[in-house]
Parts: structure tokens; C-alpha cells; sequence
């Protein structure tokens, strides 16, 4: 049996293709760039006001300490009575109070959570270094700048991979069936397994031109490290691209129309990414029933895995919670949706 002329008349379909060339390679791209540089949660620009009930040399080095940090700027100096009003009028995202023989006090306007967390770990970073032992001893591992592309690169890549795979495969196998030319197929010598192999083959081969676009990216211009190794994030990530095959699949034996396909797709796929994988939100905060639900999302392990290996720098042998997760569900869904396509055969 030799399936190589189909692979290569469904390959030749994809590529000239323009729409779903457009989908499967510059979508993904954008993804990247727009989740690394526009959507950010750094803070590059924190305004501390100073105020003190008296001025010393100790007083005079400490507010120096602020001013020379590229992340801060120092608006001036208020008296204790007008902290409140400066926050209020917006002025000021945050106020060092410096008292005699007392640690700083910090003052942060905390309608904005993120500025405020921020500005604190900045401040108490500077004025209370652990070398000199004053205040608390504060140290931030693997992402010390606080850069949100450490965080939103990895995560992106969980939902690309089901865009390209799941949900394109998904589409390109309904829309056979829904034009009729899928009957003309399965008439076809080829056995019906190997139709549907050569038309995942050009979605496995564009992931990995998206794999090497998005560690190309990551690496150079992002400026995210590939700690871990490149063969480890790559072995991870063929997993989880095979699986995303999988789901795809099984999406096409369950809808009749490419709309429903779509819907499917973006639904129960891309919508539990989002909000379920601990791509935007830390799983911890979820409610109890969410995050227990979000163990069924392929994508909060491969995430978990590639900040392991990107950002932290472990080796495989620390992610194999993860990936035995992903193998699993990678096993179950090749034998669900290959029984279901020779269900609907029969």
C-alpha cells in the first residue's frame, strides 16, 4: 500500500491553499508577537513620591537607590498629610514613607493588582537588599525582570498547535464530506486508515515549520530562554502536536459541516485553552470545580512542561508528570477517534 501519492495530493491542496496557509503560518506568528511585545504585564514605569518627617544622609542614599533603577521615577517629595490625595489624583503609583529608626513603609495604589504587586517587589527589592539584611529577603527566580514574554510564549504555543492541528485537520477532513469527494476516497484502492494519515501528514509537516518560526522567535526576539535544552522542548512538543492530530480527528467524525467543525473547535478547544490551561490564569486561582475540570486540558500540561523547560531550565526527567499525562491522552484519543471513523464507516 502506498499512501505517498495521497500525502503529496494533500499536501499540494494545503499548500495552495491560501487561507489555510494564512492560518497555519502567519496567524501563529502574529500570536507571537502580539502576546510577547503588545499584550504585556510588565510594569517599565513605576512614579514613587517620597515623604519623610526628617531628612538625613541614610534618607538622601535610599531615594538615590530609587532614582537610579530604570524601572522607577522618582515624582518628588510629599508631606504625610497629602499621600492620600497625591494617590487619588493619580500622580503617584506608589509612596515611600521613610521614618526615623523604622523600615520604609510602602504605599501603593492597589485598583491596579498588577502595578501594585509590581511596585512593591521593585521597591523592596532596592531598599531592602538581603545583603544588607534590612526587611524582608525577597529574591524572584528564573524571571527576576518580571517579563510577561517569559510567561505568555510557552502558553501560546498550547493554543497555535491546536489551531493548526486540531481545528485545521478537523476542517479539512468535514469539508471532504461535506463536498462529497470523501466517498470518491474511500472508493479508492487505499485502505481508509491511509486517507486519513496523508491529510494530518501536511498539518504535521506546517507545525513543525510553526515549532522552529516560534522557538526562532522566542529565542531572538523575545528575548525567552530555551533553558532546557532545544531536544526536550521539541520531543514535548511533537507529543502534544500528535495529539492535537488526534482531537482533530475525532472533532471531524463528530460534526457533518465545516461550520459545526469550527464550533466544535473553537468551543471545546481553544475557549478551555484560554481559560482553563493556566495560560492568562494561574490554575491555583480557579474555583475548585474549575480546576479540577482543567485536568482534561491537553494544554495545561504541555504549558506546565514548556515553562518547566523554557523558563525554569529542568531537565525531561522533571516534566514526566506532564508528559506521561500527555501520552496518555495522546493513546485515548488515537484509538477513540480511529474506532469512531470506522464506526461511521461501516
Amino acid at each position: 500500500m502506498n499512501i505517498l501519492p495521497f500525502i503529496y495530493k494533500e499536501t499540494l491542496h494545503v499548500v495552495r491553499d491560501k487561507r489555510t496557509m494564512l492560518v497555519c503560518i502567519c496567524i501563529p506568528i502574529v500570536q507571537m508577537l502580539l502576546f510577547g511585545f503588545a499584550i504585556s504585564t510588565e510594569v517599565n514605569d513605576v512614579r514613587v513620591a517620597v515623604a519623610y518627617d526628617k531628612y538625613s544622609n541614610d534618607i538622601r542614599q535610599q531615594i538615590d537607590r530609587l532614582a537610579y533603577n530604570p524601572y522607577i521615577t522618582v515624582c518628588g517629595t510629599v508631606s504625610e498629610q497629602d499621600i492620600e490625595s497625591v494617590m487619588r489624583r493619580g500622580e503617584a503609583d506608589a509612596v515611600v514613607a521613610f521614618k526615623q529608626n523604622s523600615v520604609p513603609q510602602i504605599l501603593t495604589d492597589a485598583s491596579n493588582p498588577n502595578m501594585a504587586q509590581t511596585a512593591v517587589t521593585y521597591i523592596t527589592q532596592i531598599l531592602a537588599p538581603p545583603s544588607e539584611g534590612r526587611g524582608a529577603d525577597i529574591r524572584l527566580l528564573y524571571n527576576p525582570q518580571l517579563h510577561s514574554s517569559y510567561n505568555f510564549a510557552p502558553a501560546i504555543m498550547g493554543m497555535i498547535f491546536l489551531l493548526v492541528c486540531a481545528m485545521m485537520t478537523a476542517v479539512s477532513i468535514v469539508r471532504e464530506k461535506e463536498t462529497g469527494t470523501m466517498e470518491v476516497l474511500l472508493v479508492s484502492p487505499v485502505r481508509p486508515i491511509a486517507i486519513i494519515i496523508s491529510k494530518m501528514v501536511p498539518f504535521l509537516v506546517l507545525s513543525c515549520v510553526d515549532l522552529t518560526l516560534i522557538l526562532l522567535l522566542a529565542k531572538f526576539v523575545l528575548d525567552v530562554p530555551l533553558a532546557g535544552g532545544v531536544l526536550s522542548i521539541v520531543a514535548v512538543s511533537m507529543l502534544y502536536i500528535v495529539l492535537a492530530l488526534a482531537l482533530g480527528l475525532l472533532v471531524s467524525t463528530l460534526a457533518h459541516t465545516q461550520v459545526v467543525a469550527m464550533l466544535i473547535s473553537g468551543m471545546v478547544m481553544i475557549v478551555p485553552v484560554i481559560m482553563l490551561s493556566g495560560m492568562l490564569f494561574p490554575i491555583d486561582n480557579l474555583p475548585p470545580v474549575l480546576s479540577e475540570l482543567s485536568v482534561i486540558v491537553p494544554a495545561r500540561w504541555y504549558i506546565d512542561a514548556m515553562r518547566k523547560l523554557m523558563v525554569m531550565g529542568v531537565g525531561i526527567t522533571d516534566v514526566l508528570t506532564d508528559v506521561a499525562v500527555l501520552l496518555s491522552m495522546t493513546a485515548l484519543l488515537i484509538i477513540v477517534s480511529f474506532k469512531k471513523f470506522n464506526d461511521r464507516l461501516e
